[in-house]
């Protein structure tokens, strides 16, 4: 891994004229912005479609992509939607999200956009080349049919033509826009790195074409759901529903379902995080119908077995270990064994225990290191909520003491940069020295989340000389 730098915003974070970021023009722009500012990597979120809460960690499909960061002005160019069709998109709110009108009117949007289209037989091609796409095209075009209802109450699987056509469209255009994307930031030196949430929803393509793979009882039911314990995020634990993975029957086929979702993911991506690393060795399996997470229990995982499946598929590209929360002996283990980099936040470090591996001066080479994960209060805002004798304490380490501590997120990422963590990750909220009022997400809060979105105005308000002076100075 070459020591540099980069940026984590998901692209819904963009900003842009349409409720939501997108694949066109911004997403360029962005890059240069990345390029110019001396950084060289670019984190996002999942790309799968998100859930009822708006989360892409609980998806229809580990394969499929998210509909609503289709550019419409690509559409509109390509003669695919008319002015007007494009005009009734536009935003209200440039700075957040718009997922109730995206919810309500999106999809309708590129039903008509895909009645246009005259390559219709070189999106045939592309999805009967994506099995797992097809299964997700024809999982959505049941599930219209059945009134969106989950797939285990469907009285039928029946489908409209013009329906499965327009998600094979949305899943041939999404990865035509991104690919152009892709290009674009490695002809420009930056690389992507994408995010794997380890579980799916159950109410997913991936349950009801590979039932096989999941832990259901005779009717098809989660005999368990996943989850964690009790933890620095919540005192009950987090009880995240989704199915748990039949493992020997995936080691029967040699985990070709993992195989395939890897194999994908470094198609479209230059690196992967592996959310929740840890499950791969230890899972906290939770009974279907547990009140609370607290009532799961520590159950083995695949372990290196998949480990050694994952490295056999993605061969060098960039592999990084979501290896957070309570974290054992035999994880680390697991994670050495690997050789994959783990990841390192800044806002762990100052929690009681100075030999903790989240300061600066523990990082190891092969680490990603953040100020903060998606999940993580802002920089700004985590100074604002600790206690006085912490703070004083936390930026002294950064060798900042100057009384007004508002000036002490450049003193910590300075310090980060500085440190010897091959790789330095920074929310694009950090970078522009945000409060908690733009965090991203808060676990186990379901209303509110994943909303944030930057301006042009803001991006263009970053002295981008600082960071580019900063990277060169510390061999970024």
């Amino acid at each position: 891994m070459k020591r540099g730098s980069g940026v984590l915003m998901h692209i819904s974070s963009l900003f842009g004229d349409y409720g939501i970021g997108a694949f066109g023009k911004e997403a360029k722009y962005f890059i240069d912005f990345l390029k110019d500012c001396g950084f060289s990597y670019w984190q996002v979120l999942p790309f799968c479609p998100v859930d009822e809460c708006n989360s892409p960690y609980k998806s229809p499909s580990a394969f499929g992509g998210n509909p609503y960061f289709i550019s419409l002005d690509i559409l509109h160019k390509k003669g695919l939607l008319t002015s007007e069709e494009l005009d009734s998109q536009k935003q209200t709110n440039p700075y957040s999200c718009e997922f109730v009108k995206l919810f309500h009117t999106r999809i309708n949007i590129l039903l008509s956009a895909s009645k246009r289209v005259k390559n219709k037989q070189e999106i045939e091609n592309f999805i009967s080349l994506n099995p797992y796409l097809a299964d997700f095209c024809r999982f959505m075009a049941i599930k219209h049919f059945n009134n969106f209802t989950a797939w285990n109450t469907w009285d039928n699987e029946n489908y409209q033509e013009e329906i499965l056509f327009m998600w094979k469209f949305i899943q041939y255009e999404f990865f035509t826009q991104w690919f152009e994307i892709k290009e674009y930031a490695n002809k420009n030196g930056i690389k992507i790195i994408g995010d794997i949430p380890i579980y799916v929803d159950y109410d997913s393509s991936d349950v009801w074409a590979n039932k096989k793979y999941f832990k259901l009882d005779k009717d098809n039911f989660p005999l368990c759901v996943a989850g964690v314990p009790p933890d620095y995020f919540s005192t009950d634990g987090q009880l995240w529903g989704n199915p748990i993975y039949n493992w020997e029957e995936m080691e029967r086929d040699n985990y070709k379902w993992w195989r395939d979702r890897m194999r994908h993911m470094t198609n479209i991506f230059d690196g992967v995080r592996i959310d929740h690393f840890r499950g791969i060795e230890t899972y906290w399996e939770i009974p279907s119908n547990a009140k609370t997470a607290r009532e799961g229990k520590w159950m083995k995982g695949p372990g290196m077995e998949l480990v050694n499946a994952i490295k056999e598929e993605c061969g060098n590209a960039l592999i990084i270990a979501e290896d957070l929360g309570d974290i054992t002996p035999e994880v680390t283990e697991l994670l050495i064994k690997s050789g994959f980099p783990g990841m390192r936040v800044f806002q762990f470090a100052f929690l009681g225990d100075p030999n903790t591996p989240h300061r600066p001066h523990n990082y190891p080479e092969n680490c990603i290191a953040y100020t903060g994960t998606h999940d993580n209060n802002t920089l700004l805002g985590y100074l604002w909520e600790l206690d006085n004798e912490n703070r004083l304490q936390m930026l002294k380490y950064c060798g900042y003491e100057n009384p007004d501590w508002t000036g002490g997120c450049k003193a910590i990422i300075r310090n980060m940069l500085a440190s010897h963590a091959g790789l330095v990750i920074m929310p694009i909220q950090d970078i522009l020295g945000y409060g908690s009022d733009t965090r991203l997400n808060i676990p186990g809060k379901a209303e509110g989340n994943w909303q944030y979105r930057v301006t042009k105005e803001q991006l263009d308000g970053i002295d981008k000389n600082y960071f580019s002076e900063l990277n060169k100075l510390y061999s970024r």
